[in-house]
Formats: C-alpha cells, sequence, structure tokens
C-alpha cells in the first residue's frame, strides 16, 4: 500500500484543515496516510475537532507557525526530515505556504518519490510589500521546480499561478476543488433558523446579513461595516449584522463600526437589538447559515472560500467580491452578486438591491444547492485525488 505523508500549515478553522482531514480518511484503504499540521496563532480557532471527529490523530509539529521564524522553522523542518526518514512515505502532499515550504523542501532532500502541493490561497498580493511579494514569488518557483505536481483548487488560481505569476507551467498545475460534507447544510434547516434568531433576539421581520471568517486585513472587514452603515440609512427595511469569527483585527473593527456610528455587542448580551453583533467563533456553522438571510464575502484575495460554499449549501443568497477564486465557487447573478473587487460602491449597492427585494433572495437561493452538491462535495475530491496519485506514482515507476 503507498503511504502519503500529508503536511499542513496549522489546524485552523478553514477550507485546508477539511480538505487535509477529507483526504486523509477517505483515500483509505488505497492509501495509508499520516497527517501532519502545525499550531494554530494565538487568534484563531483550533480546529484538531475536525479531523478528531473523523478518527484520525494528526501529528503536531508545534514550531511550525504562520509568522516567519528562523528558529522554529529549522526546528520544524528537523522534525519534518525526521518523520520523512521513519515513515518513508512514496508521496509527500503539503498544504498551503509554510507547509508547502518545509515539507516540500524536505521531501526533496530525503528524496521523496513524488512531491504535490496544493495552493489553497496565495500571498503574491493583497498581503505584503512588493519586495516581500517578490521574494516569496521566487521561493514559489524553486519549489515548483522540485514539485511532481501542483494543484491549483480552481480555474482562475491555475491561470494567475501559470500566466500572472509565472509559478509553475501550466502542464505542471492540475486544477482540483476543496470538497466538504455538505449534507449537514441541509438538514433541520426550520429548526436551525429558529435557534439562531431566538438566540441573538432576531425578529421574523428583520434581515440577518452575516460575514463569516477570521478577522484579518485580507479578510476587508471593514467594506462589511461600511455597506452595512449604508444600507441602514438608505433601506427602509430592518437589518441585523453578524461578524462570525474572531482574529487580530478583531478590536480595531469594533472600534471602527462604533466611529461609523453603528450600535455594536458581543456574546456577552445575546438579547441585545444592536445593529452589529460580533459573535467570535461558532463551530455549529450550519446553524448560523440557516439563521441568517443574506451571506456575504468582502475579501481582496481568496483561495476557495469555504463560507460562499457552505452558504449556497444552505440555500443562501451571496454578496461577494471577485477576488481570486471566488468567481469559480459562485455562479454570477443565479447564486450570487459579485462586485468588482476594489468597488466598494458596486458591494454596497449589491447589497442593498439584496436586502430591498424578496424575490431576488428566494431566487438566487433556490440555485445553491444544486451548483455546489456535486462540485465540492468530499467524495468527488477523494477521487480525484486518488486517481491523481495513481498516476504520478506509475509515471515514476
Amino acid at each position: 500500500m503507498p503511504k502519503v505523508l500529508r503536511i499542513i500549515n496549522r489546524f485552523n478553522l478553514g477550507g485546508p484543515t477539511y480538505n487535509a482531514a477529507y483526504l486523509t480518511k477517505y483515500l483509505e484503504p488505497d492509501f495509508e496516510t499520516l497527517l501532519v499540521g502545525g499550531y494554530k496563532d494565538e487568534t484563531e480557532e483550533k480546529s484538531d475537532f475536525i479531523v478528531k471527529s473523523i478518527g484520525i490523530e494528526p501529528v503536531i509539529i508545534p514550531e511550525m507557525r504562520r509568522s516567519i521564524n528562523i528558529k522554529n522553522d529549522l526546528i520544524a523542518y528537523k522534525k519534518l526530515s525526521g518523520i520523512i526518514k521513519d515513515f518513508k512515505p512514496d508521496i509527500v502532499h503539503t498544504h498551503a505556504s509554510k507547509a508547502g515550504f518545509l515539507g516540500r523542501y524536505a521531501a526533496h532532500k530525503n528524496n521523496v518519490p513524488v512531491i504535490i502541493h496544493t495552493f489553497h490561497g496565495h500571498v503574491f498580493h493583497s498581503y505584503f510589500k512588493n519586495y516581500k511579494s517578490f521574494i516569496y514569488k521566487n521561493i514559489e518557483r524553486y519549489l515548483a521546480r522540485v514539485s511532481t505536481k501542483i494543484i491549483a483548487i480552481s480555474e482562475l488560481q491555475k491561470e494567475e499561478l501559470a500566466y500572472k505569476y509565472k509559478i509553475a507551467p501550466p502542464d505542471k498545475i492540475t486544477v482540483i476543488p476543496l470538497g466538504f460534507d455538505l449534507n449537514k447544510f441541509r438538514e433541520n434547516q426550520d429548526l436551525k433558523r429558529r435557534t439562531f434568531r431566538d438566540q441573538y433576539a432576531i425578529a421574523d421581520d428583520e434581515i440577518a446579513i452575516g460575514i463569516v471568517g477570521r478577522l484579518v486585513p485580507i479578510k476587508n472587514h471593514k467594506l462589511f461595516i461600511d455597506s452595512i452603515v449604508s444600507v441602514k440609512k438608505k433601506s427602509s427595511k430592518k437589518i441585523r449584522a453578524f461578524i462570525v469569527g474572531d482574529g487580530e483585527c478583531r478590536r480595531e473593527l469594533e472600534s471602527y463600526a462604533v466611529s461609523q456610528g453603528l450600535e455594536i455587542s458581543g456574546n456577552e448580551n445575546l438579547n441585545s437589538k444592536s445593529t452589529l453583533k460580533f459573535t467570535s467563533w461558532i463551530k455549529n456553522v450550519d446553524v448560523v447559515y440557516s439563521g441568517l438571510d443574506i451571506v456575504t464575502l468582502t475579501s481582496l484575495n481568496e483561495g476557495t472560500p469555504v463560507s460562499l460554499i457552505e452558504a449556497q449549501a444552505s440555500s443562501r443568497p451571496i454578496v461577494t467580491t471577485n477576488a481570486g477564486g471566488i468567481e469559480n465557487t459562485v455562479s454570477h447573478n443565479l447564486t450570487a452578486l459579485v462586485s468588482k473587487n476594489g468597488n466598494p460602491q458596486e458591494f454596497t449597492n449589491n447589497l442593498l438591491r439584496l436586502v430591498d427585494d424578496r424575490e431576488l433572495r428566494e431566487s438566487l437561493s433556490r440555485m445553491g444547492w444544486d451548483f455546489v452538491a456535486n462540485k465540492f462535495h468530499f467524495s468527488r475530491l477523494a477521487d480525484d485525488m486518488r486517481s491523481l496519485y495513481f498516476e504520478l506514482l506509475a509515471k515514476k515507476k
């Protein structure tokens, strides 16, 4: 049985953790997989419950963290090299940037036959200043040369990696979209809706608008806040807004919302009728989506946004920017209203339009499940990856 060493940046809530967990579990019995990951940042919610819920006990390398730290990175590299020597994998498959750097280099130095890396997103714009982005691009170009295959999670991401940033030639990049267990987002929706709306005292005539994700600069939550302010002024509808998640920008965003004239509250006062509530992390996000009427995303850069896949599985209409892989994640004007990245007025107008038009909300809701059910289910992900693994191993032999 071929062995796969799967290495992920860190176990925080998000698409990479689900991707790594499902591939570890559902490539059995064809492959024996060892899952290794780093430790989450202090401002992030841990996600080890995701892997443990399906019977996986990952190996944790505490020194492998998001930020660059030469001492920690060197320790993490040595630990990964030791795991490779002991486990003797036929394939090393890394997920996201830090794991991709340390894991691929360790695999290359230890002569692993097949080396694969999945870009869940990239840091080539909107994250760092130009000189840092230049350095990262050159590092990724070197690592791509020692990789057997690069995986992009959308067609648009492949176009960027191959042609815009020239990380690897197109024939070295395979597109395999993410996959998730989406069934829970269809179950008991009426009960879940009542649960969420009762918990936060949302009246039947109030439209609940939410955004789900880490509170970090790249997610651009200030656009969400600005749009809520504008819609509140221009619409006669009653609205409530929810920022679901947490992170380094929490205090800054709270202060900004107050400066824009919004009444805010946190979970210390669940029954508050404030316009904007910061809920922090909520593990049962299927309950959240059932309770919301509109789901938004304001990101400056994205790979494949999990929140939009989950929203469509929950049959919720979407307002989003078109950053990164978003255009391959939603269907324009069928499941989502999409605005150009960097055009806040268009985003706000789309949100206002959806708030004021109930028939449009219902129309966008109807198409969501059909769009994501086959495209983003974990069984399709496992089948695609299994085929790729066998193909690459056959070529090496």
